[in-house]
């Protein structure tokens, strides 16, 4: 039996990968991953790697064994079938008599078109007669902080998501709790909203900027088109800008506020706070 987790060499893969090492042999683990020089490092801890591609469904025959428990990370690429992506993997799985499948999901609340190719995944995984688990994961802190350059250069956080909150979190927090239902009992066929602990407006993020940099910045709310146009003009595809402002529309409606618990319950200890995140990345 092993534990195998697709996408491993991905940002949210290499924590979850982290996890999975302080909890069980490294040769209980599987990364599974496009290109075996990306998971060199993963192999170097003894992590057996397999190759395989969401667009090759012939790359996963035989990568599954039965009693395996897996973990599908979702594709990440806009404008990819990752419908036909998720399912490729999901049949493997049901073939190979795998003991569970979870999917990293998003969050149930979401109506944004981010969420479509998420809910069609949901309805595969719960046809294919396998054990599930559904991680529906929050946004994460990094889709803010990783990128500070724009913020700080215009001294504005610049969204479309009005007054609403956003109960963010780590990707490492997501991963330990990946992790936690990898391992753990008692999790099949449920569904598990994740978000962090405290939700937070982009006035009180941009006061946070502001606290640990001593400059003033301001919170910039524009509308969705509005959001679309700054997207576009800055270099992204409009299908990409799109989406992300329809995020936005739907922070603003409330949608990315989860209030379960479940995050820091599964992972056992408080969600990583934004400001811990905003520390860390202007330090980087």
């Amino acid at each position: 039996m092993s534990i195998v987790v697709t996408g491993a060499t991905g940002r949210l893969g290499r924590h979850v990968v982290d996890h999975l090492l302080q909890k069980v042999p490294a040769e209980q683990i599987t990364a599974v991953a496009r290109t075996p020089e990306k998971a060199a490092g993963l192999a170097s801890r003894g992590v057996r790697i397999a190759v395989a591609d969401y667009d090759a469904p012939q790359t996963f025959e035989g990568l599954f064994a039965p009693g395996d428990r897996v973990l599908l990370i979702s594709g990440s690429e806009v404008g990819k079938d990752r419908v036909r992506q998720h399912r490729t993997v999901i049949e493997a799985a049901a073939a190979a008599g795998v003991a569970q499948l979870a999917y990293t999901s998003a969050p149930g609340s979401l109506t944004a078109a981010l969420a479509d190719d998420h809910r069609a995944t949901e309805e595969v995984l719960r046809a294919s007669g396998l054990p599930w688990t559904l991680l529906r994961n929050g946004w994460y802190h990094e889709n803010y902080t990783e990128n500070l350059g724009p913020v700080l250069e215009r001294r504005a956080v610049v969204a479309a998501a009005g007054e609403g909150r956003v109960s963010s979190a780590s990707r490492a927090d997501y991963a330990a709790a990946a992790a936690a239902v990898l391992t753990g009992e008692g999790h099949e066929n449920r569904t598990f909203e994740l978000g962090g602990d405290t939700a937070w407006s982009f006035a009180e993020y941009a006061a946070e900027l502001s606290r640990v940099t001593g400059e003033e910045i301001v919170y910039k709310a524009v509308t969705p088109q509005q959001l679309t146009g700054i997207l576009t003009g800055a270099g992204l595809p409009e299908q990409a800008a799109a989406v992300f402002a329809g995020v936005d529309a739907s922070i603003a409606k409330g949608e990315l506020e989860i209030t379960s618990g479940d995050l820091s319950r599964l992972i056992g200890r408080p969600t990583t706070p934004l400001s811990d995140a905003v520390a860390a990345a202007l330090k980087a």
